[in-house]
């Protein structure tokens, strides 16, 4: 045996090598299952497909407030909202207002509508942060797995590139004596 094949790692310890080098994971929660994972499993996930199962009803309900609050049909039609509502007092409704020029009715709406919403899209805003880190993580676990595949397959190539110039050498040889053997005739 050579020295390359004395130094042979199982995948076991090709992994524990790797994450020894990684300085990101010295306090890392890489346990001896996900080592385990990271050799024979499948690393990857659809992070969107596990939070949507694990999220309460008031979370999936901020991510859908916030997703419309933040869309083209919520600011069209809260213009044409507030149009109406400024026209319909100033002018339209002129004797007869309800909320009549300062619009103080309108801006105690716009006030409370603006405390309601800016906590809500916070609290997606922080869903959406945790996916972020679970992706990261996940793209990290992926792109270690494919680390150790690389490291794997390299060494496969390295010890086939010494068997091919031993088998080579061992033909050489042989050839050699042959024309030995035939010179000798």
């Amino acid at each position: 045996m050579n020295d390359k094949e004395n130094s042979y790692y199982s995948k076991e310890e090709l992994v524990r090598e790797i994450l020894k080098k990684d300085r990101d994971l010295k306090e890392s929660n890489i346990n001896e299952e996900m080592i385990h994972e990271l050799i024979n499993g499948k690393v990857s996930k659809n992070i969107n497909e596990a939070d949507d199962e694990n999220s309460t009803l008031g979370q999936r309900v901020a991510d859908k407030i916030a997703e419309f609050g933040g869309s083209w049909t919520f600011i069209i039609s809260f213009c044409v909202v507030l149009v109406v509502w400024i026209l319909g007092n100033a002018f339209i409704l002129s004797n007869k207002a309800f909320d009549p020029y300062p619009f103080v009715f309108l801006n105690l709406v716009l006030s409370c509508l603006a405390a309601l919403q800016a906590p809500i899209i916070m609290m997606s805003q922080n869903r959406q942060s945790e996916k972020d880190r679970l992706t990261a993580a996940n793209d990290y676990l992926i792109n270690l797995k494919s680390e150790i595949i690389v490291e794997d397959l390299h060494y496969k190539l390295d010890l086939l590139m010494e068997q091919q110039a031993e088998n080579t050498k061992t033909i050489e040889t042989l050839l050699k004596k042959i024309d030995e053997l035939e010179n000798k005739r």
